[in-house]
């Protein structure tokens, strides 16, 4: 197969549904169908039906972004994207006969969601590019809006090569929390020696509040198997494994299906494409462990033992799984390898900064307007992510702080805002980028509760195998919860300080040596709510 095959077989697709002018896109991913999007999909097609308008098409689609307002439905024209849509929000079944209405005739003015506020006018979709837009079921939308062209351009027309000099000229870095550069570490594999060798895409999503990768597996599950492709294609790997929490049951069955038909269409299994190169994609299931997340305790658990973190080196490249090398990336980082061949890497590292390429993609939750999932280039302001994307804080309080990099981040303040969100920004406040997971605070948040919630998580979630994080979170955990109580004293806060410097210095893994984080940022920006609580400071 040559790319002009596939353009062929897309246009194909496209001239299928030539009749078809107008859609009725209804958002089914996990956020909207727990608002009851199903039904409302159910009620729209029997609607359409009833009104025998056969020049629009009723679909399911993936996120939309604006999660706080589903069930989502968008009401279009054919070719045209979200920014062009009539979005209805808050749509429940009973509303089914008036949106139809409204496909050649008069919006539904109380249902209407203008998409030109800044929630949508503000972002730059990349690895989001076409989660609102196609069926996450269907192989023929994905290949109608250029799916897979990327992976059979590499497989057609670039050495493994060319693929790794566009990923390293491209500045992708590892997008699941670490920022190691991509085309590094994809380099470092592809030099070790021929043999097995194997490529994991890591989508155990674990910290609160985070739900990026669950969104992109739901929304366009095609992308995640095309990037891995192209990745095995590049460092010389036959064999692949998605590795994803069991609590994410649709992401789960909509990435089975897509690797069902892409195997039927030759994308994935033996000679892909026509042509030598073999690739096969496995799905593993996580029991949940947030440790896990961690690249040597996932393999661990993928090979059938315990998920325990072991030490390094050797690192996964020169020996992961099984004993070989092995490329481990996330969700994201993979999303973004189909546009960076198919737009060439220096497209790529012309947005964002000078250390912090491309996009990022934020889930915005907690005390915030606009609950959903964004995406910004790199070096946007915290405060127009949060005051004017997320639409500030709702009820007219005031914002407090917004923790970035889930239980392994930090609290920024107010005073910290116009601080642009990149890799290197974010670590002189004492935090990380993290997945991508956002927390925001008002004012009537006790940071020093939000510390012992953090520190909770860590000591829940930690494996035990080295003593520093299970005994040091444990200890952690006590003192933040006598100090809440208001029975610390400074005694106990000076000895809450040492610990965090002891656990982080010396825990075997990412999860034990990041625990103190929350704690150290809370402390630096937001002491004064520690000492109020202490033993004989408060005022009679």
């Amino acid at each position: 197969m040559h790319l002009e095959d596939l353009a062929e077989q897309a246009a194909h697709y496209r001239n299928e549904e030539a009749h078809i002018e107008r859609e009725v896109r209804v958002c089914v991913a996990a956020s909207c169908q727990s608002s009851g999007a199903l039904p409302v999909l159910d009620a729209l097609k029997s609607a359409c039906d009833s009104r025998g308008a056969g020049s629009c098409k009723v679909k399911g689609v993936g996120c939309m972004g604006l999660c706080s307002a589903g069930p989502l439905v968008a009401v279009a024209d054919k070719e045209c994207d979200l920014s062009e849509s009539l979005l209805y929000r808050d749509v429940t079944p009973e509303d089914a006969p008036e949106i139809m209405a409204s496909v050649c005739g008069a919006p539904v003015e109380r249902l209407l969601c203008p998409t030109d506020q800044p929630f949508f006018s503000r972002q730059q979709r990349i690895v989001l590019e076409n989660s609102g837009l196609i069926d996450p079921d269907s192989l023929r939308g994905y290949i109608a809006v250029g799916g897979y062209a990327a992976l059979i351009q590499a497989l057609t027309e670039m050495t493994p090569a060319d693929v790794l000099r566009e990923v390293t000229a491209s500045g992708l870095r590892g997008r699941g929390g670490g920022g190691y550069p991509t085309g590094l570490k994809w380099s470092t594999i592809a030099k070790m020696p021929p043999g097995q060798k194997y490529v994991i895409c890591n989508a155990d999503e674990g910290d609160p509040g985070a739900f990026m990768d669950r969104a992109v597996l739901e929304s366009d599950p095609h992308r995640i198997l095309e990037g891995m492709a192209i990745a095995a294609y590049a460092v010389g790997a036959s064999k692949g494994y998605v590795y994803v929490r069991a609590e994410y049951p649709l992401a789960v069955e909509r990435l089975e299906l897509a690797i069902r038909k892409a195997k039927r269409a030759g994308f994935l299994g033996a000679k892909v494409a026509d042509t030598q190169f073999a690739f096969e994609v496995e799905i593993r299931l996580g029991a949940g462990a947030f440790v896990c997340g961690e690249e040597t305790a996932l393999m661990a658990s993928i090979e059938g033992l315990r998920g325990q973190p072991r030490p390094r080196p050797p690192y996964p490249a020169e020996s992961g799984l099984w004993g070989c090398p092995t490329l481990i990336n996330n969700v994201e980082t993979f999303a973004n390898i189909a546009p960076i061949i198919r737009e060439g890497g220096d497209w790529f590292a012309s947005i964002g900064t000078e250390g912090s390429k491309g996009t990022k993609v934020f889930a915005l939750a907690g005390k915030i307007q606009n609950t959903g999932l964004i995406e910004v280039p790199m070096g946007t302001p915290l405060r127009d992510i949060i005051e004017v994307i997320g639409g500030g804080i709702p009820d007219g309080r005031a914002f407090k702080a917004v923790q970035t990099g889930g239980p392994s981040g930090g609290c920024i303040p107010e005073a910290h805002l116009d601080i642009p969100v990149d890799y290197d920004s974010l670590k002189t406040l004492g935090t990380m980028m993290g997945s991508g997971g956002m927390i925001v605070m008002d004012e009537t948040s006790c940071m020093v509760d939000v510390a012992r919630f953090f520190m909770e998580f860590c000591m829940s979630e930690s494996c035990g195998k080295c003593i520093p994080c299970r005994a040091g979170t444990w200890q952690m955990h006590g003192l933040l919860d006598t100090l809440t109580k208001g029975q610390g004293t400074r005694a106990d806060l000076a000895r809450l300080e040492d610990l965090c410097e002891v656990v982080r210095a010396t825990s075997l893994c990412g999860l034990g040596q990041t625990a103190p984080n929350p704690v150290l940022s809370t402390l630096r920006y937001f002491r004064d709510e520690y000492e109020a609580k202490l033993l004989g400071d408060r005022a009679p």
